[in-house]
Order: C-alpha cells, then structure tokens, then sequence
C-alpha cells in the first residue's frame, strides 16, 4: 500500500496524509510548507504530551522561527472553549500570526479542539494533525472536522477546517492501551460497512495481525480507511449528501456515549450503535440475519462491544434529538442496504430505532 494519498478539493490537492514508522520525515514534510519561517505551537494532553512532545519540540526547535508546547488535562470533559480559551490566551502572548501554524499532537479530542482553534484564532490560522491513536489516525484527522463539546451537547461547536498536513507515526500506537487500541476498530470497520465489502472481508481474514499490531496489517488497515474517507470527503466536503455515510453507528452511538458519562470509548459505542443499524436494517429486509451476526462476531472478535446496560431507551432517544445532524426535525440515518453499502434515510422512525436500542441494551 501507498504510505501516501493527496486529498483533493475542488480538483486541487489541498493536503497529504503521510504514513510512517518514526517522526523521522516530520521536518521535511513541514519544510515543504514554509515552516521555517513559522512559529509553532505544539498543542497535546497530559497522556501524550510526557510521551512525544520533548521528542518533537527537539526535531522543531533549530528548524523553525520558534516551537511552544500547550498543554491540556486529557480527557473528553476538557474538549471545552474553556480550553480554547486557554489556548487563544498563550498565542496571543506569544505573539502568534496568521503566518504561523499549530500542530495537534494526541488523539481525536486533542485533534478537534486544535483544529477549532486553528479555524477561529485570528480568522485562521494554518494547523497539521499528528495523530496518534488508531482512532484518529482512520477518522477525526482526517477531512477537516473541527469542533469543541458545549455543556452537554458533543461537538455542536465547530468548523469545517482542512489541516494543511496529516503526519502519521505508527509507532506511536505501540503504546497504547490495548482496549484504546481496538476502540479505533468501531471506525475502521464502519468503512468497510459503508463502501468497501472487499475490505470488510479482509478484516475479518485478519484480525490477529491486527489485534497483535502487525506493521504490515496497520498500513494496509489505515491506508484503506483513509482513502475511503477521503473519496467521500472529496464528493461533499460540507456534508450536503453522501459524507453523511461517514455517520454510521453514530446518532445512536453519540447518545450512548452522552448517557454512559463516556464510561465507553467512542469507538466502542460506534460499535453499538452500528449493531443498531444493522438491526434497523434487518428489520427494513435489507440486511439478512446471518449479516448481522457476521458483524457481531467481528466485532466481538475485535473485543468491542455489541451491546450494554443500564440505560433506558427511551432517554437514550430523547438525547438523539440534539444531535447536530437533526434537519427540520427529521435525523439524517444511515442504514445499510447491503454490506459495503451504506444509505443516507430520513424517514427512519423513533420507534425503529426504539426497537434496535432495545436489542443492544441488555
């Protein structure tokens, strides 16, 4: 597989995702983008930054105009404009421009607010992702989703942000926990689901590689995923039509993650969330009942769950009713027509889905 893809838009590269074992090429790669002639601002959390910041604050430092670290406490909770805040406070008193760049270094809380801030502070300013979760790395480094969590609303403060560079070091997911890990797999397997059957059955023909984080299988793994994101987000950039497939599993998954307190990673409630619409999809005959239990079983076999406890329904519902792909009232939910086929439906009904949350809440 390619350790590079262009990301187009309009017809014109705007960015490149760079696939690599070690932090080796990041200067180069930032070289091409003028950095030297930059200031930058490395933003990270208390769980990554002990782990690579000093490692790239060192790469950086004789290189560019001048390099800053940000740090915020890790975790969801911190995924605030209070945060923001903090932040556009350090630029401002270090004197950062529109000339100059932010880099987000850590996972998908890390890469949304950094991206959010990029986006606002002085009317936008140029960042890059360093992603280092396997959820990141597939997903939200990807396609220039930005955003920040508003009381309890996830992610209902945002912008549409392209980074100017996606600089992935694999090796950086040895050190993950092992369930933080396999939680990326809710979103891998989704683009299997989506639009890539072929893919879907390479994963399940290798999920030992994968579990045992096999170089090899990573590459494949995420190169494959990220092109299938990019090939939506070239078609609708703004989500008007089909970059909505990209929401499979996660009306329902976002509410249960909400009601859960973030007790579950977000990659596991995806996982529920997409038992719950195969299930819908089942019910709609679109989907057989062996399908369905061929998606359970891989994700189980990929330790995610398919189902959980103690929440009711019903409040379950009621928190989807925020969700930020609500138009005119009506959810924008997407169901699947076939395996490697997702589809955009706007007539699902509560109780359909009240009838497949009651399947995945034990």
């Amino acid at each position: 597989m390619e350790n590079r893809i262009t990301v187009h838009q309009d017809g014109t590269a705007i960015y490149d995702i760079v696939m690599e074992h070690s932090f080796d090429l990041l200067v180069s790669e930032l070289k091409k983008l003028g950095a030297e002639n930059k200031r930058i601002c490395i933003v990270t959390d208390t769980t990554v930054g002990p782990l690579y910041a000093a490692q790239i604050e060192n790469l950086l430092k004789d290189e560019v105009k001048k390099v800053i670290v940000f740090t915020f406490p890790a975790g969801e909770q911190y995924k605030t404009l209070d945060t923001v805040r903090d932040l556009y406070t350090v630029l401002i008193e270090e004197k950062f421009d529109r000339n100059d760049m932010l880099l987000a270094l850590g996972g998908g809380v890390i890469g949304d607010l950094t991206g959010f801030t990029a986006a606002t502070y002085v009317r936008g300013i140029d960042f890059i992702q360093v992603p280092t979760t396997l959820l990141a790395q597939v997903d939200s480094s990807v396609g220039g989703k930005t955003g920040v969590d508003f009381d309890q609303y996830k992610n209902m403060v945002g912008a549409f942000c392209m980074p100017k560079l996606v600089y992935m070091n694999f090796a950086t997911l040895s050190t993950l926990d092992h369930r933080i890990y396999l939680s990326g797999m809710g979103e891998v397997i989704k683009y299997g689901l989506i639009r890539r059957p072929e893919f879907y059955q390479w994963l399940s023909e290798h999920i030992e590689e994968i579990k045992k984080r096999e170089p090899e299988a990573i590459l494949h793994m995420v190169s494959v995923s990220c092109d299938t994101k990019r090939d939506v987000v070239e078609e609708d950039p703004f989500e008007h039509s089909v970059r909505a497939l990209l929401n499979l599993g996660h009306t329902l998954g976002h509410a249960i993650e909400k009601k859960k307190n973030f007790a579950l990673y977000h990659g596991e409630c995806v996982a529920i969330g997409m038992v719950a619409a195969a299930q819908m999809s089942r019910n709609r005959g679109l989907l057989t009942e062996h399908e369905v239990e061929q998606l359970k079983q891989m994700i189980q076999a990929f330790e995610l769950p398919i189902a959980t406890d103690g929440l009711d329904a019903e409040e379950v519902l009621d928190t989807t009713k925020n969700d930020k792909k609500m138009i005119a009232g009506q959810i924008k939910f997407v169901l699947l027509e076939a395996i490697g086929k997702g589809i955009v439906d706007r007539t699902v009904t509560r109780e359909e889905m009240a009838v497949a949350l009651r399947e995945v809440l034990s």
